[in-house]
């Protein structure tokens, strides 16, 4: 893929640059000069070293940890494009921090990804890409354009690769369901959910698998694996059930903790995650990276032209 015309532009943060220039080098542009240095008390210190007049400008950054820092980094970039005369500034977020706290569960708790949304607005955003949402609703935070990609394409046709037979793609809890059901209906194949319950006063957990594991090569997916402790759980009770191999699929590294040291503990055949945050570094075994450069670089290449991105997941699937 070439994208030709000088009106594009391409930049990044520090969160991951690496992601960035494999976009880059998949649409044969540049990654845009910018110098991204701090100030000796900690603050952001940024300066875009192109012309960016009359640009159509995408910046890349997910918002992972380090959040804050990642994150005023982005909008940063927005406040720097919008005075320097960018006609559209796209904020495409691999992983889009926050996304927890997408309601008031409780009393006295702020909203968290809806200030996002507003500060990504506010900043100069007009509009927005995100990658496995882990709400899908917070699309509707926002007024400006937000384009909600999928990394299951990329994930389906690596896990076609595994050599699996009768396989079963389970669901670590009960929210993953309908996550789990797409990549289930992908793969012509059945679909089981994890049900565990723990019993406040005695601490006591109860555990049932809703489908019948037994001699099955299981996919466990999920869109998040942050401190490892539900996917990791959700692999020992389908072995415990009678599951042949286990797979653990998931979107978003974030690999809080201890992660890294349960899930090399963990009795799994393989771990296929994208690489929506930084992970080539962690030292996992079994892991495997699959790349959503190419996804965010043909949806990137859809919205310079103007034109439809749901197109792109037809096309995919």
């Amino acid at each position: 893929m070439t994208i030709r015309g000088e009106r594009l532009r391409v930049f990044t943060g520090t969160a991951h640059p690496r992601l960035a220039q494999d976009i880059c080098s998949f649409m044969g542009v540049p990654l845009g000069a910018a110098s991204l240095a701090r100030f000796p008390d900690g603050e952001i210190n940024l300066k875009v070293e192109c012309d960016v007049r009359g640009a159509d400008v995408f910046v890349v950054q997910p918002t992972c940890p380090n959040v804050h820092e990642h994150l005023f980094e982005l909008l940063s970039f927005a406040d720097c494009l919008r005075r320097a005369s960018a006609d559209r500034i796209t904020a495409v977020i691999p992983y889009f921090g926050y996304a927890r706290k997408d309601r008031k569960d409780e009393g006295r708790v702020p909203i968290n990804a809806k200030l996002v949304a507003n500060l990504l607005v506010t900043a100069g955003y007009t509009r927005v890409v995100a990658v496995d949402l882990h709400a899908a609703q917070i699309q509707g935070f926002f007024d400006i354009p937000v384009d909600h990609l999928y990394a299951r394409p990329v994930m389906i046709e690596r896990v076609r690769q595994l050599g699996t037979k009768d396989v079963m793609v389970v669901s670590p809890d009960i929210g993953g369901t309908k996550l789990a059901r797409a990549y289930a209906k992908d793969l012509g194949c059945d679909l089981a959910i994890i049900d565990k319950r723990r019993i406040t006063g005695e601490q006591t957990v109860i555990e049932h698998v809703i489908g019948d594991v037994k001699n099955r090569d299981v996919v466990l997916v999920d869109d998040m694996v942050s401190t490892g402790g539900s996917i990791v759980d959700a692999a020992r009770i389908v072995k415990e059930k009678g599951a042949r191999q286990v797979y653990i699929v998931a979107t978003h590294a974030v690999l809080c903790g201890n992660a890294v040291e349960k899930l090399n503990k963990a009795d799994v055949e393989q771990i296929l995650f994208a690489d929506t945050v930084p992970v080539h570094d962690k030292k996992i075994r079994r892991l495997e990276v699959c790349s959503m450069a190419q996804l965010l670089a043909r949806a990137i290449d859809r919205i310079h032209r103007s034109e439809s991105v749901s197109k792109l997941f037809e096309t995919e699937r």
